[in-house]
């Protein structure tokens, strides 16, 4: 019943007059210490810049959806962030790999830390499969906003380029993963990282190229 919802969601979502159906996305709850629910303003700062430039209709309360839960299946935009550790279990690996095979999306977007472990779960998900650095001509860069140059850089962390990195399965891609940017804390109210404010808005708009890609592609 799962698959056949988050299809339903799916096509209901992929056309031209998207905005007419109302969704909700979802934060991914995660076991291994790790903090999944770092940056708690990001998802409905968001959320609120698409339905007020991409003419969406997405709830305002993003949902919570542990990894493992039939619930992912109702959601077809996950977000996923985080410092440290993850451990998927074999239910969580099951579960993750049914929704992304059926239809639904990750974004992942490394708050710094979570890059060695998400590598290691991800590739559990998807044995045969690598995450793939996105060329810069790339459709994600090119939605409503252009990023000519790939991701923008919102945080220092290592003072590494930004990269962009996808991981297809039978040549569509099913996740998105942002390393060395921090899109999330991007995203966050102001006053928390203190970013200027075209810092926020360059996180916002490839944030939207993000939603408008999935909702549309």
């Amino acid at each position: 019943m799962g698959k056949v919802l988050l299809l339903i969601l799916i096509v209901s979502c992929s056309y031209s007059g998207f905005s007419q159906t109302s969704v909700q996305i979802a934060l991914l709850k995660y076991s291994g210490g790790g903090d999944w629910y770092a940056n708690p303003t990001s998802l409905p700062n968001l959320i609120k810049f698409c339905n007020e430039n991409l003419n969406t209709n997405i709830d305002a309360d993003p949902a919570t959806v542990d990894v493992g839960s039939p619930e992912i299946f109702n959601y077809p935009l996950v977000h996923m962030t985080g410092h440290g550790n993850v451990v998927f279990s074999n239910q969580d690996l099951k579960n993750l790999r049914d929704y992304l095979t059926g239809g639904g999306f990750l974004h992942i977007s490394d708050n710094y830390g979570l890059d060695k472990f998400i590598r290691r779960e991800m590739k559990r998900v998807f044995p045969e499969a690598d995450f793939i650095e996105l060329p810069f001509d790339h459709p994600i860069y090119h939605q409503k906003y252009e990023f000519n140059q790939g991701l923008p850089k919102i945080h220092e962390h290592d003072d590494k380029a930004p990269e962009g990195y996808g991981l297809f399965y039978e040549g569509h891609m099913v996740c998105f993963y942002d390393y060395e940017c921090d899109l999330g804390d991007g995203w966050e109210d102001p006053e928390v990282h203190k970013d200027s404010e075209a810092t926020r808005l360059k996180a916002l708009k490839m944030g939207a190229n993000i939603v408008q890609f999935v909702f549309t592609q």
